[in-house]
């Protein structure tokens, strides 16, 4: 298991010889120690990528492309190897990890199709007196920042598009998950990516390492996600030296739920929405409209299907839900859940921290929630379904927008001009009609408001890492 910065393609200890301890969530034992990157060790890997980025650009598509697909093609072979890292070091479920690991690979093999495929354009000018041709060059060195939530996916999600343009990158992955981006750095070395075009830089100082890399002459992008706060500190600080940017923020989702659903498959959406790896991601279904006429089914079966989730280790056969990334995770959990039942929500299930080692809170569900309480104002980040009571749609869908987020929402119903029309008057990036997930390599990922900027897969994606450069041609 590879602990050392990988910069210029070499392995290396950190400039200051620092390390950072990696630590289990399901049982607070240490895995490893890591290096820990120094400012100085940012500044040489922006180095290393500005060197290596620019044969890069100019590099033929096709031989981008086929790189790029024997990326897919190796996480693939080891595909096993890191599902098991991810649930080490995340606390994740097995079969989210393997999942994680399948959608994470699929990045490679639609941008290795995109890569040959940016396109721009030649006309003339309504004078006549001239040509006007418009390219997409990549923008240079790409600062990447990723959550400790999907390491594998949050990585390439971004890597792929990025190299697929043409860019090289610095990546500082989470300092609770680095391990997973160690691996694919060593992986996609053997794949053929060239030294010097990933260079991944775990570090226990964030601030340092980010002022450093902003700062470097050659960066001229930072795509990141993770918290809207955070994100909000990073743009201040990416306007410094007007930097490209890319964020994928935080999330306040709604789940809603008409008389006229098929209860059964909103139940069962429910689940994939709020549950995946363990209810710690942004699209989580956050708040739970449900119409007055199925509200009592609905909660009953919700209420079943919540308490037959197993937790526990996520290498353990048949768990669905494991820890939380760390104990203030569970103590944030149980803060929100402590003040809504105080505001008057009832526990229908679950609602505590189970009596075992690890970062564990009980799959959780409560019921008469009001509109306004805190639980609803907050991304919970745990598996809580609060459950909120409307009978008014115009009222409900203006509490369901009355949030500064808008990454996604959910709608169920068997009517699908209801759907459509809800759907449109959410302010959301994304929707979901009739369904639990809809994340797809070929789909524009991202939010409205304060849940990000830009997009991310889809065609959308590989033109978030590239400029717009415009040549007029006399003739």
């Amino acid at each position: 298991m590879q602990t050392q910065l990988f910069i210029g393609g070499q392995w290396r200890t950190s400039s200051t010889d620092s390390t950072f301890d990696v630590v289990d969530p399901a049982t607070g034992d240490l895995i490893v120690a890591v290096a820990s990157a120094s400012a100085d060790d940012a500044r040489a890997a922006c180095t290393a990528a500005h060197t290596a980025q620019q044969q890069w650009a100019t590099t033929a598509p096709r031989v981008k492309a086929e790189v790029l697909r024997r990326c897919f093609e190796i996480m693939h072979e080891h595909s096993d190897e890191l599902a098991r890292l991810i649930v080490r070091e995340s606390g994740k479920p097995l079969a989210d990890a393997v999942g994680e690991v399948g959608y994470a690979a699929e990045f490679f093999r639609w941008n290795s199709e995109e890569a040959v495929r940016i396109r721009g354009s030649i006309g003339t000018a309504p004078s006549g007196n001239n040509q006007i041709i418009v390219r997409h060059p990549p923008v240079g060195v790409v600062v990447i920042v990723t959550p400790w939530n999907f390491p594998a996916a949050m990585i390439t999600r971004k890597l792929a598009p990025a190299l697929a343009a043409g860019n090289a990158v610095v990546i500082k992955p989470p300092a609770e998950t680095p391990l997973t981006a160690l691996r694919l750095a060593e992986l996609f070395a053997e794949a053929g990516i060239p030294d010097g075009l990933i260079n991944v830089t775990p570090t226990a100082d964030a601030g340092a390492w980010f002022d450093a890399a902003v700062d470097h002459r050659a960066t001229r992008m930072v795509s990141f996600t993770g918290s809207t706060a955070t994100g909000q500190k990073l743009l201040r600080r990416c306007a410094d030296r007007v930097l490209k940017v890319v964020m994928e923020l935080g999330g306040n989702a709604p789940f809603i739920v008409f008389d006229d659903a098929d209860v059964d498959a909103a139940v069962a959406g429910a689940i994939t929405a709020k549950m995946r790896h363990s209810a710690q991601t942004c699209t989580a279904a956050n708040r739970f409209f449900v119409q007055a006429g199925v509200v009592d089914e609905f909660t009953t079966k919700l209420t079943a299907a919540m308490g037959a989730v197993a937790i526990g280790d996520g290498l353990a056969e048949g768990v669905e839900c494991g820890p939380l990334i760390h104990d203030a995770a569970v103590q944030k959990v149980e803060a929100l859940v402590e003040a809504a039942v105080a505001a008057g929500a009832n526990i229908e299930v679950g609602g505590h921290r189970p009596d075992r080692p690890g970062s564990f809170f009980e799959p959780t569900v409560l019921s008469n929630v009001a509109f306004d309480s805190l639980i609803t104002r907050e991304e919970i980040f745990g598996p809580v379904a609060p459950i909120i009571t409307f009978t008014d749609i115009d009222e409900m869908i203006d509490h369901a927008n009355d949030t500064e987020m808008g990454l996604i929402g959910y709608v169920f119903t068997s009517d699908l001009a209801r759907g459509l029309n809800v759907s449109e008057r959410l302010q959301a990036g994304m929707i979901a009609l009739n369904r639990g997930a809809i994340s797809d390599p070929a789909a524009p990922f991202g939010g409205m408001k304060q849940s990000g900027l830009g997009r991310e897969g889809a065609s959308e994606g590989i033109y978030e890492f590239c400029e717009t450069q415009y040549i007029g041609v006399a003739y």
